[in-house]
């Protein structure tokens, strides 16, 4: 991501933030001829506050008002069952709370993952139902955690008050929970609890996005290298695969899995200083933007043939599907497009 924005974010992800995250639903089925494209993500009013927001077929709903009191509220991840749409963010408040909440909607009802303002952060990141259940990955104040039907489990606490843990991304596969996210310095995968570190401490690193496939579970992220130069990664059943060389900042944002295929979407920077929208297919890089506006490919939803990318540039919230850009905001106020979910 632009390394002023990235940075701002990873210190709220490593330091506090993003992250943006990303659907999990890994689910590739055929599709009908009209699925409906649900995507999550923010914009800007004119008050200067960012507004949760949700679009169904580019139709928007705000999830929250923008009112004075909040200073800015994100939607991170969608995910739809049935006929129930639930939305994971969070909102910071000034008053009559001061500090951030933990928020899930459903159906554009809000409900508080956590009952006061955190002051050191807190945020809701993914969101994915397994049948009656309902799971959020997030963190509240120095605490990595999913809630189960509103319920805190509780992952990983970093006590040293410098490193942070959180979750970033679950998914459930039969009766198993996973979640990923980072503890201190590791990228983390947290099966039903049980840490897996998946790097070794040696750089910092994050784990952004998980998928299960059968047996295999993905993950993606990305690693610092001994430059200073974040690696876009993807780990399979914990074995790490570089997806950059590290010439140049890149992070790997959302894994989605469809039959045999492995999509990712992330980002990388260029020559020029700008950030690039990428999907990686069986991890062979496709540049999705052109490189004349900072981008960012934030999710990745597969259903069939139809590969649909939610994601920002210039500022401008975007969906692509199949390459062909959507414009989700006019340009007119800063947005991104977070997560997206697709029903046939």
């Amino acid at each position: 991501m632009n390394t002023k924005k990235f940075s701002f974010k990873f210190l709220l992800l490593l330091a506090l933030g993003l992250a943006t995250i990303m659907l999990n639903s890994c689910r590739g089925d055929d599709p009908k001829k009209n699925p409906d494209v649900y995507v999550a993500g923010y914009e800007y009013n004119e008050q200067g506050r960012y507004v949760a927001k949700l679009w169904k077929n580019g139709v928007v709903q705000n999830l929250t008002d923008g009112t004075e009191g909040t200073v800015g509220a994100y939607a991170n991840s969608v995910f739809v069952s049935g006929s129930n749409v639930y939305v994971a963010g969070n909102v910071r408040y000034t008053y009559p709370i001061s500090g951030f909440v933990p928020k899930l909607w459903k159906n554009g009802i809000a409900q508080n993952l956590t009952t006061v303002g955190i002051s050191f952060g807190a945020s809701a990141n993914s969101v994915f139902v397994s049948g009656s259940d309902v799971y959020v990955a997030g963190h509240d104040a120095h605490y990595a955690s999913v809630w189960k039907n509103g319920v805190q489990l509780y992952l990983a606490h970093s006590a040293n008050g410098y490193f942070l843990a959180e979750a970033n991304s679950v998914c459930v596969s039969g009766s198993d929970v996973y979640a990923a996210g980072y503890d201190g310095s590791f990228a983390t995968l947290w099966k039903n609890g049980t840490k897996q570190n998946l790097t070794d401490y040696s750089f910092s690193a994050s784990a952004i996005s998980v998928c299960v496939s059968g047996s295999d579970v993905y993950v993606s992220g990305f690693e610092y290298n001994a430059r200073g130069i974040s690696v876009a990664k993807l780990w399979k059943n914990g074995v790490a695969q570089n997806l950059t060389d590290g010439t140049f900042d890149a992070w790997a944002n959302s894994v989605f899995v469809s039959g045999k295929d492995v999509y990712m979407v992330g980002c990388e920077d260029s020559k020029q200083g700008i950030y690039v929208a990428k999907l990686w297919k069986n991890g062979v890089i496709q540049n999705i933007t052109d490189g004349t506006f900072d981008a960012w490919a934030n999710s990745v939803f597969v259903l069939g043939s139809d590969v649909y990318i939610a994601g920002e540039e210039g500022g401008v919230a975007k969906l692509w599907k199949n390459g062909v850009t959507q414009n989700i905001t006019d340009g007119t106020l800063g947005g991104s497009a977070n997560s997206v979910f697709v029903v046939e």
